[in-house]
């Protein structure tokens, strides 16, 4: 039996992740509500960690950075945007000519000056990490594509969390994000497991 295969396999698409002189990082909902809030994440931390790694490459090397909140109701028990938790995480928080776009929905693009902010770029490569997995990254990435922008997901900057699978279980974080990331593989996004991909 023939080993299956992505559909970007199939295609022969690259394995190699951008250069940053070509690629602009994108953050998504690094915010404090998925640290220590209502929707805190089991393993945020390490994936902070490595949102962090990543801002740092990028910074270095000259790479656009810009980082996509979610704003919630002002007041509101999530992502309040007058709050802490609507608040970036210290660890990756935007700097001085780093733009910052407000959503209301999972995907990045609906709504907002994402793809404006990036048309200003004049880069097409994306690199996506943040939270959560199955729905902000994985609802952007989608977007990506059907804009004419390439994106490469980083596996380790990226987390979830356990959500009731219909039949009176619960689908563990861990898995749900191993199958958010294949699902995304197969034709939105390269993946790759890390920052040391660009070291």
């Amino acid at each position: 039996m023939t080993a299956p295969k992505t559909l970007l396999e199939m295609a022969g698409a690259g394995t190699t992740p951008p250069d940053w002189t070509d690629a602009a990082l994108v953050l998504i909902d690094c915010q404090n509500e998925y640290i220590d809030g209502v929707l805190a994440l089991p393993g945020v931390q390490p994936a902070l960690a490595e949102c962090a790694r990543l801002v740092a490459l990028a910074r270095a090397a000259g790479a656009p950075v810009v980082h996509v909140v979610h704003h919630g109701a002002p007041g509101g028990a999530v992502f309040d945007p007058t709050g802490r938790s609507g608040q970036e995480a210290d660890e990756i928080a935007a700097i001085d000519g780093e733009v910052v776009v407000s959503k209301g929905l999972p995907n990045g693009f609906a709504n907002t000056t994402l793809e404006e902010t990036l048309q200003a770029t004049g880069r097409k490569a994306l690199v996506l990490a943040g939270f959560m997995t199955h729905m902000c990254i994985s609802s952007t990435a989608r977007a990506a594509l059907d804009l004419g922008y390439s994106s490469t997901v980083v596996d380790a900057a990226c987390a979830t969390r356990d959500l009731p699978d219909g039949q009176g279980g619960v689908m563990k974080a861990d898995d749900l994000h191993r199958a958010s990331i294949i699902a995304l593989s197969d034709r939105f996004a390269l993946i790759v497991n890390d920052a040391s991909a660009w070291t």
